[in-house]
């Protein structure tokens, strides 16, 4: 399979933080409006950019999370804000994104003065922006937000009133609801009265598990009602394999193959939080023969130098994926979105079509 086939494809994007994909240039770009360019590690575009590449590789995670005090920073008005989303979208866009869920936490972005609902009505801006100027560029793409609570904020109430934020704005662009934060130590039990009230507000939901923490947090996850989970992928850990390679299940790995709970998978990503060493070596291929439903996703595209295309081409390198499973994975992304079911045939229809002008 070449490059072009590959950059071509139609893709979908479930896993993306906004705050982990501003391009370089537009980080120097806003921290000189904010006022924030002293504390930029540089204001050279290229050089920015492979610091957060090098940051992020680092293995430290105080550096790790550093790279996210930056990006953060730049993000405090409604302006920055809507500029960060419509080019989030266009990127992923001319990369063959076809749909695509981007996740944020707005109570990172209340310093300059921006109420809850205002750091919302900013990003759903963008994104129309992002949308209408990728259809001048040739390229159409649909993109909603899921808007994410921090798991450590533990405050009484603090998690519902981010759902009740997230439902609020259900039918101006926000389709989900995430936690995101360390997943060790801060169980989504600890945010159960959230999930209890999306569950009355038949509001779909992802929840971050089984990255940082293992078996017990997928199962916390899947307790709360998680139609998807964010990375997903040590869940291999309650399948046990035989000197044959035979795999036994066991009750929670059957539970989320047999119900068709996606993982959104991250495989770069992954791969600087420790969940592999090289992608020879990551668990996706497994979970993809076991039956799993895969979805292949960036996370962070300015922390890991990725895009969707490039995190598709060292799937085909390591495990020999050609097009049709690529084809797969698209029409996976598609069926566990957060989209009304006419919309998801539509673009289950769209993919299937592309793929097989891609065939010749």
């Amino acid at each position: 399979m070449t490059e072009d086939q590959i950059r071509r494809a139609p893709k979908v994007a479930l896993h993306d933080h906004l705050d982990g994909g501003l391009r370089p240039a537009t980080v120097v770009e806003l921290a000189e409006a904010a006022g924030y360019s002293g504390s930029l590690p540089t204001t050279d575009p290229v050089a920015l950019g492979a610091w957060f590449r090098d940051a992020a590789d680092s293995g430290s995670l105080v550096r790790y999370l550093e790279t996210f005090d930056h990006t953060v920073a730049v993000m405090q008005s409604a302006e920055a804000l809507r500029r960060v989303a419509a080019e989030a979208v266009q990127d992923l866009a001319a990369d063959g994104v076809v749909y695509a869920e981007l996740r944020y936490a707005p109570e990172q972005h209340l310093r300059g003065g921006l109420s809850l609902d205002e750091v919302v009505e900013a990003v759903n801006a963008g994104c129309r922006d992002g949308e209408e100027q990728a259809r001048n560029d040739g390229h159409a793409i649909t993109a909603a937000t899921l808007v994410t609570a921090m798991r450590q904020n533990t405050e009484p109430g603090h998690s519902l009133k981010i759902a009740e934020l997230a439902v609020r704005h259900r039918d101006s662009g926000v389709a989900g609801f995430d936690i995101a934060g360390p997943e060790l130590g801060f169980s989504p039990e600890l945010h159960a009265d959230a999930f209890r009230y999306l569950r009355e507000q038949f509001f779909r939901f992802t929840i971050h598990a089984g990255e940082a923490d293992g078996p017990a947090s997928v199962a916390a996850a899947v307790h709360q009602g998680a139609l998807r989970l964010g990375h997903g992928v040590r869940v291999i850990e309650d399948v046990r394999f035989g000197e044959d390679d035979t795999a036994e299940f066991g009750r929670l790995a059957a539970y989320v193959r047999d119900c068709r709970i996606a993982l959104e998978v991250c495989p770069s990503s992954n791969l600087q939080t420790g969940i592999a060493a090289k992608i020879a070596e990551h668990p996706i291929q497994r979970l993809y023969e076991l039956g799993f439903t895969i979805t292949v996703n960036c996370d962070n595209r300015l922390m890991s130098g990725t895009s969707m295309s490039r995190e598709l081409g060292l799937l085909v390198a390591a495990f020999d994926w050609d097009l049709a499973d690529l084809e797969l994975v698209a029409l996976n992304g598609i069926e566990a979105a957060f989209l009304p079911q006419d919309r998801r045939d539509e673009l289950s229809d769209l993919i299937i079509e592309e793929f097989h002008a891609l065939r010749g």
